[in-house]
């Protein structure tokens, strides 16, 4: 095992955070600080591991929300087996491997840092064998082409050569550094067909090696998809639903410029894909490099068998400039909730020079107070009413959806139709793409305040809803209704359901979610799992406990009914910079006994905050 370097985004000075004044004494760390945290590069204050003060303490308060970002440089050689520190591990918990990617590096060794959304990929597996009440631990860097360009494999020292979509460089070449769109595969991972491929939001998905995590490469999933078709399956059509027009011929000029100046892909593959159980098929979908700058939106989606023969093919244009990172689907539709976008002029003169980040030359668009959401149809040949799918149906509300939990479709014997959409969505007026996790480009700092809305703001801020949409026989909306999931307000993200039921009515909905009891980080950093029972409207949480943070919850399927299975999540334990692995019993959520088993990660190999986990169970 290689020897463990960390480091971290240190402020030059903590920005204001919510309901707290800092004096200009404060502005130091506590004096009572232990740390054992080695740093490389150059030099910086030391870390409060551990303080006198309380937890919430507005400067313990924001050095816990920095080493969530704690850049992770190591990697396994070999499987570690984890220590359980509380309860056991089933000895029937299927047996199987739990992937979660996410950024593991955030600051080189030339002063320069990036965004959480740009840092580069590092895959963690945990392995599970409830047999032997054991679980192994295994993490590496993703090797892409970026990844490789940009660490030296053997000094193992760091220098960001291209800013990505959402940074800037403090060191190296700035100005007309054109490549932004590299490709970390940090967001999501996936096992499908005997491949475990690891995804990000704009390329092509690379290829690891499911036992020891080593990159085996590129997997263009979605190359050559029309030679394909051709054999028949299906029908073998692909239907092309476009309108055409001037904006068209815009695409093809900025085609050849976007690929061969700024070296984006002619069709970024977005990195959530869907599962449909039910016909056994990995759902995938693609939009065009030029929809970035157009006032229209091209989407591919894409369904593969479980040998990767690709078994339907839809292409949507749509005549909006729409952002999607998530989307939905029900056993006739592809579902998109309109995130409207726009060009910012002055902000495209900046990102193209190399000024600002790239992402700058966008804003959000809240010029309407509606969400346009758009049903497309999966299988057009099948569709039993008139509705054009070019006419989105407006939601009496102005939302930005950010992850979806499920969709389903119900039809009544008079042919009406109902189908509800569970997420997690935002305010356009919170949304600020140059301030996700509250990375400020220009100072290269993290400043927590921007995820914790003021008191009385709180709605703008992440939260879970329920989307309904009812149809009359003739495809004609009859109703559609925007409201907060259970009447649950409290800010939430990452909405789980058990996989087997996805696109079917489900019953239970789990989120990653905040109790509040830390006064400066009320909202985010997320401590509490919440268990939602959408039938008698009923919420259940548990929480990890003070100064302890988790990720995204997992639901593993075990038993015949829907809540019969486990939850996993990742506990961050910031003030002692550990992390562990916890298994929870979905039945006992709200119980004081909901904890299973709790697993710690060696100290050396503390990580970084996750994006998306997948488990890949070995039957």
């Amino acid at each position: 095992m290689e020897a463990t370097t960390s480091s971290h985004f240190f402020p030059s000075k903590i920005p204001s955070l919510p309901r707290t004044l800092l004096s200009a004494q404060s502005l130091k760390p506590p004096t009572t600080i232990r740390c054992a945290v080695s740093i490389t590069t150059t030099p910086e204050p030391q870390l409060p591991l551990t303080t006198t003060t309380t937890a919430d303490d507005s400067i313990t308060a924001f050095w816990d929300y920095q080493f969530l970002f704690v850049s992770q440089r190591s990697e396994t050689t070999k499987p570690l087996t984890l220590r359980v520190i509380e309860g056991s591990i089933p000895s029937d918990f299927p047996r199987g491997t739990y992937y979660l990617t996410g950024p593991g590096i955030f600051t080189d060794d030339h002063g320069s840092t990036v965004h959480p959304l740009d840092g580069h990929g590092y895959l963690r597996a945990f392995e599970i064998n409830g047999s032997k009440g054991e679980v192994n631990f295994s993490a590496k860097y993703i090797k892409t082409e970026a990844q490789m360009e940009e660490c030296d494999s053997e000094t193992g020292r760091w220098q960001f050569k291209y800013r990505g979509p959402f940074s800037v460089l403090r060191a190296g070449k700035k100005l007309g550094n054109v490549k932004v769109m590299k490709n970390v595969a940090n967001t999501s991972v996936v096992k499908w067909g005997g491949r475990l491929l690891c995804l990000w939001e704009g390329g092509v998905p690379y290829e690891i090696e499911s036992k020891t995590l080593d990159t085996v490469g590129r997997f263009d999933v979605i190359d050559g998809e029309d030679c394909v078709l051709k054999s028949g399956i299906n029908g073998g059509v692909s239907h092309s639903l476009s309108q055409g027009g001037v904006w068209d011929v815009a695409a093809r000029l900025l085609k050849p410029i976007l690929h061969g100046v700024y070296n984006m892909p002619a069709k970024r593959l977005l990195s959530h894909y869907k599962i449909d159980p039910h016909r056994e098929r990995l759902l995938l979908v693609s939009c065009n490099a030029e929809d970035m700058l157009l006032p229209q939106s091209t989407f591919t989606f894409y369904e593969f068998d479980s040998n990767y023969k690709l078994m339907n093919k839809q292409t949507f244009n749509i005549p909006e400039h729409m952002m999607i990172h998530d989307w939905a689907f029900t056993d006739s539709h592809y579902i998109l909730f309109g995130n409207r976008i726009k060009l910012d002029i002055p902000g495209s003169m900046l990102a193209l020079s190399g000024i600002s980040p790239m992402i700058s030359a966008l804003s959000v668009d809240s010029s309407k107070p509606t969400s346009s959401i758009y049903l497309l149809p999966r299988f057009p040949d099948e569709v039993v009413d008139n509705r054009d799918w070019r006419i989105p149906i407006e939601a009496p509300k102005q939302m930005w959806l950010l992850h979806v939990g499920n969709a389903f479709e119900q039809r009544d014997i008079n042919g009406n139709m109902e189908i509800q959409i569970h997420a997690a969505a935002c305010s356009y007026q919170w949304f600020n793409f140059c301030k996700m996790f509250g990375y400020n480009w220009k100072s290269g700092k993290l400043d927590p305040a921007f995820m914790n809305a003021r008191e009385g703001e709180e709605d703008s801020l992440p939260h879970l809803v329920e989307v309904s949409m009812n149809f009359d026989r003739e495809g004609k909306c009859q109703n559609c209704s925007v409201e907060p999931l259970n009447f649950w307000t409290t800010p939430s993200d990452f909405p789980v359901i058990n996989p087997v039921v996805s696109s079917r009515k489900n019953t239970y909905i789990y989120a990653a979610t905040s109790s509040g009891s830390c006064q400066t980080l009320p909202h985010f950093p997320f401590d509490t799992v919440a268990k939602l029972n959408v039938q008698n409207k009923s919420v259940s949480t548990w929480t990890v406990g003070s100064r302890r943070f988790i990720g995204e919850p997992i639901f593993i399927a075990k038993g015949d009914t829907e809540d019969d299975g486990y939850l996993l999540v990742v506990e961050y334990a910031v003030s002692i910079q550990r992390c562990y692995l916890v298994i929870l019993d979905p039945k006992r959520i709200g119980e004081a006994d909901a904890v299973i088993a709790k697993l710690e990660v060696p100290k050396s190999f503390n990580f970084a905050l996750g994006f998306h986990g997948f488990w890949a169970g070995e039957d």
